[in-house]
């Protein structure tokens, strides 16, 4: 009965994982046009999104999916000087994983 109960949990954790992964992340202007579409995220998600979307794209709305249709063609129309200044402006640590 436990071996049942334990393959049941691995496929609990093995769904849950597989939903936290997005397929195609966009980045849309205040103009509502699109500046950042990639399987990439153009932030570190390790942090509020909140802290760090602002410093890529000032208006900006991160928009992510599972769906990966149209993501084939990446665009990147963000400064890539503001893109490296967030991912070396890791002053603080990550915040733990409360899930």
């Amino acid at each position: 009965m436990s071996a049942l109960r334990y393959a049941a949990l691995a496929l609990v954790a093995a769904a849950a994982s597989q939903s936290a992964m997005a397929a195609c992340y966009r980045v849309y202007a205040p103009d509502h046009e699109i500046v950042y579409r990639a399987p990439v995220p153009p932030v570190d998600l390790s942090r509020e999104i909140h802290e760090t979307l602002p410093l890529v794209a000032p208006g900006g709305t991160l928009v992510f999916s599972l769906d990966s249709e149209g993501c084939e063609i990446t665009v990147n129309k963000l400064p890539l000087a503001s893109v490296q200044q967030v991912r070396q402006n890791s002053g603080r640590p990550a915040r733990a994983d409360r899930g």
